[in-house]
């Protein structure tokens, strides 16, 4: 045997015998195929978003890509539109924005488009918003469609008349849901909804005094988590408690107790970790088959074998539209409560 000489020779000879004792050097890391930049609305504080930063690690693991998260860190609409010029200066391989302010937001996301820099948005916003901004598609839930599913349980279970608690009357999509769910038990939402404001306390008194003023209200509906929990302290206090029919958007610990409990019906469920897993498989997609053809990338998600594991694992089920895939209405009730209680504010 020829003795192995030099530094070359000797490193050679480490990884000859490293081998033949069983030890195999770790492969690097393959590089990440694209770089993309999901900008929210959110303030630091909406844990909310929590589920969707989880959705984005999973989303690069499975189509092997890179994705930043940026938001305003207290939620300021001028600084998100800052963040959103920032990314198109980038360069990024794609963006994915939400619509929180149409008006406000158009021009920034114009210099994204301007670039040819793929787009989609999501969660907040409309898909008729989504195509004028020149988006692939628009993934999130439509507010109407989801207030009028909601009404349409509602009303097969007798109900005619509502309370519509609205804590985000400033932005003007929330009043859709209200809408929704008004026109389908058919009744006037805007003698049926109050803007409850966003603190707790002023939430539960404002509720309170609408219910003492209307007793034959038929059923509550409030639009996320902090409006329903102050909501379930003045229908506890009223004595209404599985009296009154009651269903709220979103999800949240005590949400859940009520809905074991039968104080709250349904939860209504858009699903956010679709928000933040699909609009990330779409741009690797549209990336690496050089397509923005929205029905050609839905197929190629559909079919997608590490994504049906996801839906299937988390217990999710978007719908698709002709251009858009919505991530909700979905419903959270007591026959699927296990399952989003085991993985809410991870993936859920």
């Amino acid at each position: 045997m020829k003795l192995c000489k030099g530094k070359g020779s000797i490193t050679a000879l480490f990884a000859a015998l490293s081998l033949s004792l069983g030890f195999a050097a770790s492969a690097p890391a393959r590089a990440a195929d694209a770089h993309f930049v999901l900008i929210s609305h959110a303030p630091d504080s909406d844990s909310w978003w929590n589920t969707i930063k989880n959705a984005i690690k999973q989303a690069d693991e499975d189509f092997n890509v890179e994705t930043d998260y940026r938001n305003p860190p207290n939620g300021d609409i001028a600084d998100m539109s800052r963040l959103i010029e920032q990314a198109a200066a980038r360069n990024y391989d794609g963006v994915i924005t939400t619509i929180a302010d149409y008006d406000v937001l158009k021009s920034s996301i114009g210099k994204v488009t301007a670039k040819k820099i793929p787009l989609v948005t999501i969660n907040s916003g409309t898909e008729e918003q989504s195509q004028k901004l020149g988006a692939i598609m628009h993934v999130g839930q439509p507010e109407y469609v989801a207030g009028k599913a909601a009404g349409e349980k509602a009303k097969a279970a007798g109900v005619k008349s509502f309370l519509c608690v609205n804590h985000i009357a400033t932005n003007a999509v929330s009043f859709d849901r209200c809408r929704g769910f008004a026109e389908a038990i058919g009744v006037d939402y805007k003698t049926s909804t109050i803007d409850s404001g966003q603190d707790p306390t002023e939430i539960q008194s404002k509720v309170s005094a609408y219910l003492r003023n209307h007793p034959n209200t038929g059923a509550i509906l409030t639009l996320g988590p902090v409006p329903a929990a102050a909501t379930l302290k003045a229908v506890q206090q009223m004595g209404l408690a599985g009296k009154i029919y009651f269903c709220t958007f979103d999800f949240s610990d005590d949400i859940a107790k009520a809905i074991q409990a039968g104080t709250i019906q349904f939860a209504i469920d858009q699903q956010p970790y679709l928000q933040g897993y699909i609009p990330v498989a779409v741009l690797a997609i549209a990336k690496k088959e050089h397509t923005t053809d929205p029905v050609k990338i839905r197929q190629i998600l559909q079919a997608n074998p590490k994504f049906k594991e996801r839906l299937e694992t988390y217990g999710l089920e978007p719908s698709y539209g002709p251009r858009d895939i919505r991530s909700g209405p979905g419903f959270i009730t007591k026959a699927n409560l296990d399952k989003v209680v085991k993985y809410a504010g991870q993936y859920r």
